[in-house]
Parts: structure tokens; sequence; C-alpha cells
């Protein structure tokens, strides 16, 4: 049974706003029983509403920073607190009616709680559309296991709910100007693409892509700007270093080469009670490894590289980046491989795994192979051993990608023009000043990449949207492009602290 669980439970967030008469109301209190906030996000959709989310911890807190506002601003306020908090009666009388525990057994009544309980990695979307038509007593444990299993997740209930989506991704991607909403896009549009690989539903989210090619073109740029001032994210990949180093005292990098968010959505099924939090970055374009994956580990733009077109000194990259800030070389290591292991005396490391790119690279079946490919390898669950180890010993740990991947069918094997640097890439050329790039752009619908954070002395070509420089007609996964899939990429964040309790 395939799962996904974006941050920003959509569906689930307006069940909850409707069921509590929220739109009445401009003070509310929550006791969240069972902590759904945490696993789901659901008060994201007050926010959305108008309402300021208040995390209550005790009396005196909420006194010195909310209680003037709280009474008598205009504002619309949600208090959200932990069962057995104290609430004072002044509190409680302000938000009158209004006080709700927001608890599974309140919100699913005719459903076995425990089992809900044991579904980890639940859709709380998916389960809301299919309870919205429950008629029956389901209160046993196996009637609710059955419905989960057998509607919830039936192939109905899901091609509903991706037809849904679809269309919140085309609204929000058609009025996005800003990164942060693309990487929302990225998330949804990959649990769409999770599911219709996962049940052969015929739909896809791919009507994002041309309107991203413009934010990118337009707007990459600017992004630099925006990379010490988002405590989320590094948002390039060239800040991921910086943003590790800011935030953790101890920490390693697991590289997943060639991993989408896609990939991600798969992979970390096998995380289990691994806690997390999961956003993203963008990586460099062009989206190819010796670019984007040096960017991310040195901290440097592909122009400052000292080997943009290969890995060779890619662990010298990481090494003086961590060095620069202030650490030995004795506290550093570089790995490649899920057997990587560091000392007692290491602060900042690296582990580069290939097997996603590997998949990519191989993959003869699209993105319903790369579905088959990526659940087998979640399934042996060595990414989260290494996790799991890596989290024992103190380090805080960061997973990312230096580029994701996309389909395409070949348009034709392009010939050696003598003109372009070698990159290994069937998505894009960089070539030298003198040679005819007007020609080429139209010769094979190439879009001119506008050099931004590159060596300024080439011109750099990249192949539309769905086509590459493969055997005609053949549809493979590659990237070095400029997709959604191929540009953001998951930065997932695990804390030592919240995993070693």
């Amino acid at each position: 049974m395939p799962t996904c669980q974006i941050g920003g439970v959509i569906m689930f967030g307006k069940y909850i706003y409707e069921k509590t008469y929220a739109s009445n109301t401009s003070r509310m209190l929550f006791i969240d029983e069972d902590g759904l906030d945490e696993q789901t996000h659901y008060t994201d959709e007050f926010e959305h509403r108008g309402f300021q989310i208040l995390h209550y911890k005790d009396d005196l807190s909420f006194r010195i920073e909310w209680e003037d506002k709280f009474k008598s601003g205009q504002d619309k306020y949600l208090i959200l607190a932990e069962p057995k908090v104290y609430i004072p009666y002044d509190v409680l009388k302000a938000c009158g009616s209004y006080k709700f525990h927001i608890s599974l057994m309140n919100l699913f009544p005719h459903l076995q709680i425990q089992c809900i309980r044991e579904k980890a990695d639940l859709n709380f979307d998916l389960l809301c559309m299919a309870y919205k038509s429950l008629y029956d007593d389901c209160r046993t444990y196996d009637k609710t296991k059955d419905f989960i299993d057998d509607v919830v997740y039936g192939k109905d209930n899901v091609r509903e709910y991706v037809n849904q989506r679809i269309k919140d991704v085309s609204v929000l991607a058609e009025k996005t100007q800003n990164y942060k909403n693309w990487i929302k896009v990225a998330e949804a549009k990959s649990e769409i693409d999770v599911f219709c690989a996962a049940y052969e539903i015929d739909a896809d989210a791919e009507f994002v892509q041309e309107p991203f090619l413009r934010f990118i073109l337009e707007s990459f740029g600017k992004l630099s700007g925006k990379i010490t001032s988002d405590r989320e994210t590094p948002v390039l990949v060239k800040g991921a270093m910086d943003y590790m180093y800011n935030h953790s005292d101890k920490f390693v990098i697991i590289v997943m080469d060639g991993m989408s968010e896609f990939d991600w959505t798969i992979l970390s099924r096998s995380f289990g009670d691994i806690k997390y939090e999961r956003s993203a970055a963008f990586a460099m374009i062009p989206t190819i490894t010796s670019l984007s994956r040096q960017s991310l580990v040195s901290g440097k733009y592909p122009r400052q590289l000292f080997s943009p077109w290969s890995t060779s000194k890619e662990g010298k990259e990481f090494t003086d980046c961590a060095m620069s800030f202030g650490l030995r070389k004795e506290q550093v290591e570089y790995h490649r491989g899920y057997d990587a292991d560091f000392g007692p005396t290491i602060r900042c490391g690296c582990v580069i795994i290939n097997d996603i790119d590997d998949m990519v690279h191989g993959q003869q079946q699209g993105r319903s192979g790369m579905y088959r490919d990526v659940e087998y390898l979640s399934s042996m669950g060595k990414l989260a051993t290494l996790v799991r180890n890596l989290l024992s010993k103190g380090f805080d740990v960061y997973i990312s990608a230096d580029h994701g991947n996309t389909p395409c069918i070949g348009q034709g094997k392009l010939m050696k023009l003598g003109v372009e640097t070698e990159t290994k890439s069937h998505r894009m050329l960089v070539l030298e000043k003198f040679a005819d790039k007007e020609k080429m752009k139209k010769q094979y619908d190439m879009i001119e990449y506008p050099k931004y954070f590159l060596d300024k002395q080439y011109d750099y070509l990249i192949c539309n949207i769905g086509k590459s420089f493969d055997a005609k007609g053949d549809k493979v996964m590659t990237h070095g492009g400029i997709t959604v899939d191929e540009v953001i990429v998951p930065f997932i964040k695990i804390k030592a602290v919240d995993n070693n309790g």
C-alpha cells in the first residue's frame, strides 16, 4: 500500500476548519490530543484563512507575549495547546464555545482509533475523502483496517484525490511568483507522480513545467539574495554548507546523487520513527553532477569551482569549505557509500550515494520503472540504517541531492561539434563563444540559459522540456535541464536531539 504524506495537508486542514465552525469566530482554542498538527500541519489551513497560530506553553509566557493582542486586537487567533496544560479562565472565556479537543476519536468516530494510530504514514487527505462517504459503523479493528486498505487506498479514492490535487497545483503554479511556492508545487507534484506511478493512473502535473521555466529564466539569479534570510532552507544548494554549519555543531550531509522529490517521497517510507523536517532547495543549473554537487559540498557558485566539469576535486572542495568554518582537517571526512563511518573527532562529514543516479541512467521504463526501483531501494532500508547510525553518534544528519531527474524522449544523438565542452549530459551543451548558437537553438529546439552563477566565457544551451540528446524516440530518465523535477531537490533535516531521547 503506497503512502505519501506531504507537509501542509490540504483536505484534512479544511475538514477540521469546517468541523470547528472557524469561519464564525476570531478566537479559538484547540487541545491537540493526538499531536496531529505536528504530523499533518493542519493549522496551515487556519493560517491561510487569516488566523495567527499561538502555541500555548504556559500562562506566564502567553501573557507576556500575547495577552493584550489576544484580548483587544482585531486579528484572528487560534491557540494550540497540548493536553493537560492549564488554561486560565479568562482565556477560556475569550474563546467562548470555540474550544475543541482535536483528536482522532472526535474527528473519526466511526473508526477504531488504535488501528489508525498504527498506520504511521497514513495520508489524512485520503482518509478525509473516504470518510465523508462512510455510513457504516467500522469501530472494530478489522473493519477499520479493511476500510483503510480497500477504500482509503482504493484506486477510485486515490484517483479522485489525484484529480483534486492536480487542480490545486494548477492554480498555485499559474499564480506563484516566489521560490517558496515553487517548493510547495514540487512537493505536491511528487505526491501526484508517486500515486500515478503506483496505481497506474493516467494523469500528470507536467503543466507546471512551462511556468516554472519562466520563473527560472527571469528570477533564478535573484535567489542568491535569499540564502541567508530563510530559516527553513538554504534556498540554493550552494548555501547548504553554511546553513548546516549555522544550525548544527556536529553534522553529516548525505548527498543522494540524482534524487528528486519523487524519489524522496518513496525513500522516506523506510524512515519509520525517525523524526525529520522536510524542506527543499534549488539545484544549480545546468542540473549536472559536476556543477551542482560540487556547489553543494563546497559552498561555491559553479563559476568559483576548481574543476566545474569534473568531480575529481570534490573531496578537496568539501574539506576546504569545512576548514573555512574554522574546523581542523582531522575534524572533516568525505566518504562514498552506505558503509561510511565517522570517528569521535569528526565534526563535519559528507557521504555521497550514487544509487538513484545509477537507476536514472539505466532506466528503460520511465517513471513507473523508477517507482519500482526506488521502492525496492527503500525496502532495503540502507539509507535509514546509515541515518540511525549517525544519529546514535550524535550527528545531526542532512539529506539532499545535487539534482533530480525527469522523463524525456530522445530527439537523436548529437554528433561531436568541436565547439562544446565535455559534460556527459544529454540535456545541455556548453559552447565556446565562436559557436553558432542561434543555429543550434533553432535546429535542436534549445533554450539559452542566462548564465546565472556560471562562467561567462561560455554559452549554455539546454534542451526544451521533455527532450534529450538520446536515440530518436527513446524514452529515458535523465537530467541537466530546467524542470521542477530536476531543479527542486529535497533538503531533509534530522536532529540528533529529536531522535536520541
